[in-house]
């Protein structure tokens, strides 16, 4: 379960904040800039639903762009998806693969990349022990779009993994939002988006995203650099989920959260 807009870290902050200001390192000899951007959050969570069980989470996001516009670039996190039941998830860290391409087509600015995600401790029990788990490793490929209208920035972005977390097949994901820039150098992000998932049943043998519904999600946050280059965003983050459709748990519903970057 995994938050896009042309800076890796704005997938740290699970698409809700406006990326920071890029701090980028030039490395000549390959004609490319470095970006580092450590995080703290006090939740991570990704299409509005927590990866922590509401819990903080330290992050790091890598962004190696050359000249030409081809990019690299890797995510991690802590991560936690703790008891389904009877059954214990032992996922304790997300790391993400990224690649792709951006450019620019008059004022519109493109990324068309992919982002393979994978949780490196985890280790699933056979499905024919009865415990019903899956691969959760998954790629995705993605089509961002970014249009500045001063003061204000359109997004657009569509995610499609041919067999998406749990192996629950075919998965889309639309999202559409602005980034407006406002007084005293304050930055106003909503986002809105749209799961689907071919499989959610918890009942399949073939694989399944757990029971969890088709559903939509979106958010608002306000974000500031405060000295130095650090950043500082809060955001109100939701879906349309409830509790039972979250397995009884509240790692669906409204939250709001705090993240701190420094990108270098």
């Amino acid at each position: 379960m995994k938050s896009s807009i042309f800076a890796v870290v704005a997938l740290a902050c699970g698409l809700g904040a406006a990326a920071p200001a890029m701090a980028q390192t030039e490395i000549a000899a390959i004609d490319s800039t470095l970006t580092v951007t450590p995080a703290i959050t006090t939740d991570y969570a990704f299409r509005g639903i927590s990866q922590t069980r509401n819990r903080r989470a330290i992050q790091l996001s890598l962004d190696l762009e050359h000249s030409s516009g081809v990019y690299v670039g890797a995510f991690a996190s802590n991560a936690n998806f703790g008891v389904n039941g009877a059954i214990s998830n032992n996922t304790r860290q997300e790391v993400d693969l990224l690649a792709g391409y951006r450019f620019k087509v008059g004022d519109l600015k493109l990324d068309i990349g992919g982002i393979y995600y994978t949780y490196p401790n985890y280790s699933a029990q056979p499905v024919s022990t009865g415990a019903g788990q899956f691969e959760q490793n998954y790629f995705e490929g993605a089509v961002k779009a970014a249009y500045s209208l001063e003061p204000l920035t359109l997004l657009a972005a569509v995610y499609v993994s041919p067999d998406f977390f749990n192996e629950s097949g075919t998965s889309v994901y639309l999202e559409g939002g602005v980034d407006a820039a406002l007084d005293f150098g304050f930055t106003f992000s909503a986002r809105i988006g749209q799961q689907w998932i071919q499989r959610n049943n918890f009942s399949t043998r073939e694989g399944n995203f757990g029971g969890i519904r088709d559903y939509a999600n979106y958010s608002v946050s306000v974000s500031h650099e405060l000295f130095a280059g650090f950043m500082a965003s809060v955001g109100y983050y939701n879906t349309d989920l409830d509790k039972a459709d979250c397995g009884g748990t509240s790692y669906c519903g409204q939250r709001v959260i705090a993240t701190l970057s420094r990108p270098f």
